[in-house]
């Protein structure tokens, strides 16, 4: 199992930002390792802090969140069950993957692929090439965040996500 989370941590690093815990808010306050006194982050202005989620309160975020994680939850199951594609076996790569597409659809109205860099997300939004599914995954089943696999690769599962 090491050598599968190693395998999708290279080619994704977003789902090892996720599951690490390296994203923090810009915001917040953490405790220097060597001095224990508190650092503030400084918060870096972003096209990110002009999202679409921008005007929401704490609980009409987290509501939207909730939608939004229910809504790419059940796409991606029928995108599965669609195209015979799978799962990986390790179900926390797939709940990592589609929570990162559900924060994506809240911030900048598009499931945007959570695993790849970009410049100007809000650019690369609106131009769609890599909102998911994305066009490398509808053309050639080539999925970059190993959300949709096909038969023939040894990390497929054969469960959907809940």
């Amino acid at each position: 199992m090491l050598t599968l989370q190693l395998a999708v941590f290279a080619v994704c690093p977003f789902v090892w930002a996720l599951t690490t815990h390296a994203f923090a808010p810009a915001s917040s306050i953490v405790s220097s390792r060597t001095t224990n006194t508190p650092i503030r982050h400084r918060t870096v202005p972003s096209k990110l802090h002009e999202s679409k989620d921008a005007n929401m309160t704490n609980e009409e975020r987290e509501i939207a969140m909730e939608k939004a994680l229910k809504a790419m939850t059940a796409f991606s199951n029928k995108y599965t069950e669609n195209t015979g594609t799978f799962y990986c076996s390790d179900k926390s790569i797939p709940a990592v993957v589609i929570k990162g597409l559900a924060e994506h659809k809240v911030t900048l109205g598009a499931p945007l692929c959570p695993c790849r860099f970009y410049e100007d997300k809000e650019k690369e939004a609106k131009e769609g090439y890599w909102n998911c599914p994305c066009v490398p995954m509808r053309e050639r089943h080539e999925c970059h965040c190993m959300l949709f696999l096909t038969e023939d690769n040894d990390f497929v599962g054969e469960e959907t996500v809940g």
